[in-house]
């Protein structure tokens, strides 16, 4: 009897904990109102102030942001998440390690055999996006405590102990062996594996159209160090043929936007014919693409199609994740 009512007063408790955060969450997000709350001009200051960061990197400092703040209120009721003090930086600090710590000693972190630290920047970086929220007149990159009156400036994530914590943090999960488990990079030896399968003697017509359009987005991807979904986006308009000595010896390649340039100014890369690896020759792969899609095509829109077994008509952009998951299947 007890029993089940300590679990009653907890679970009521946790009710009261997630509605009081997510109402100071939301009191502190009024920078992106409901478009169906407000007038033209401030739908349009909204979506401008939307573009800083996508919506799915802000869901996942919200998430974040949300399990700070309950952390530390299940210790502390009393503790205010809006308030910065020069323990603050210590705050966050704890958190951290509550979450990347080793299972082993108490905290929730993984095993020593998968790395933590990639946990360590995605929680910094909700925390800053957390505390730029409650205290936008401050600087981003710095944070002092004034030492006569207590009043503290800037962000408390950008702390010499917040600082100083995660390089000691990354040091320590390096010795302890961890490793990165992000995908490796292509190699040129993958690169060869994947033409080979794609255009292996026993394969199919449809195998072979469909194989062309895999190798050739890989292909550029490799070549120019992109990331899957800027290749996806890749349009006829991004391809300029340039003459050299002879036809075609140079093509020149522009993405309008990529992660690493997002305000629109682009970058030009410039892919040269390969007669001495003929494999990996992005004229070549261009031209095969070219038989594919036939004459009817219109050179305009996505360079990435889908294909089909039979007929040469092709609309849709190829923009699903079939691509990326055949390669793993591959080597």
């Amino acid at each position: 009897q007890l029993s089940e009512e300590a679990l009653k007063l907890w679970l009521e408790e946790e009710d009261s904990l997630s509605h009081q955060i997510d109402g100071i969450i939301n009191e502190c997000m009024q920078d992106f109102p409901d478009d169906d709350t407000v007038d033209d001009a401030a739908k349009y200051a909204a979506e401008i102030a939307r573009a800083v960061i996508t919506d799915k990197t802000r869901g996942g400092h919200l998430r974040i942001a949300k399990a700070y703040i309950a952390s530390h209120k299940r210790k502390n009721p009393d503790w205010d998440p809006k308030q910065v003090t020069a323990s603050t930086p210590g705050d966050i600090t704890q958190f951290i390690i509550q979450k990347c710590g080793e299972k082993a000693k108490g905290y929730e972190g993984k095993k020593a055999s998968s790395s933590t630290f990639s946990t360590a920047v995605s929680t910094r970086a909700a925390l800053t996006f957390w505390y730029r929220s409650i205290r936008p007149n401050e600087s981003v990159s710095e944070w002092r405590v004034d030492t006569k009156t207590g009043e503290c400036f800037g962000l408390p994530t950008r702390s010499r102990h917040v600082s100083e914590f995660m390089t000691g943090l990354e040091k320590t999960k390096a010795k302890a062996g961890e490793v990165s488990t992000s995908a490796r990079a292509l190699s040129l030896q993958d690169m060869h594996r994947l033409y080979d399968h794609c255009f292996r003697p026993e394969a199919t017509p449809a195998e072979i159209r469909w194989g062309i359009v895999r190798f050739t987005s890989y292909l550029f991807a490799w070549l120019l160090l992109l990331r899957f979904d800027e290749v996806v986006r890749l349009e006829f308009e991004s391809i300029n043929m340039i003459p050299g000595s002879r036809i075609s010896e140079f093509l020149e390649v522009k993405l309008r936007t990529r992660k690493s340039a997002q305000t629109g100014v682009g970058h030009a890369w410039i892919l040269y014919a390969n007669d001495l690896d003929p494999k990996i020759c992005p004229v070549r792969a261009l031209i095969r693409l070219a038989v594919v899609y036939g004459e009817t095509v219109t050179l305009s829109g996505p360079l990435f199609m889908k294909v089909n077994k039979n007929d040469n008509e092709h609309h849709e952009p190829c923009i699903d994740k079939r691509l990326a998951e055949s390669r793993l299947q591959i080597l």
